[in-house]
């Protein structure tokens, strides 16, 4: 099989995190790349699936209030789903 060179450029702390993570699993950056464009053949695309994770306006409101609630020595809380479900009256 010929072989040929593939130049990319990426930030430094990039490359040398990734590098740490590929020698813990036994490979070298040529090794990974390459274990990369066969999955991307085999998948016949990007091997992972590419999203943005932005959260809904009303999702992001109810993680930072849950974010709130946690850090409050003041809010209440239930020891037990009875006690949960006595407060909601249910």
């Amino acid at each position: 099989m010929a072989s040929t060179n593939l130049n990319i450029r990426t930030d430094t702390d990039i490359k040398e995190s990734a590098e740490k993570i590929f020698a813990e699993l036994g490979l070298n950056m040529s090794s990974a790349v390459n274990i990369f464009l066969r999955q991307t053949i085999r998948e016949n695309g990007i091997p992972f699936r590419l999203k943005l994770d932005v959260p809904t306006k009303e999702t992001a409101a109810a993680i930072e209030e849950g974010r709130r609630i946690a850090h409050d020595d003041t809010a209440g809380g239930y020891k037990s789903i009875e006690e949960l479900r006595e407060a909601l009256g249910s």
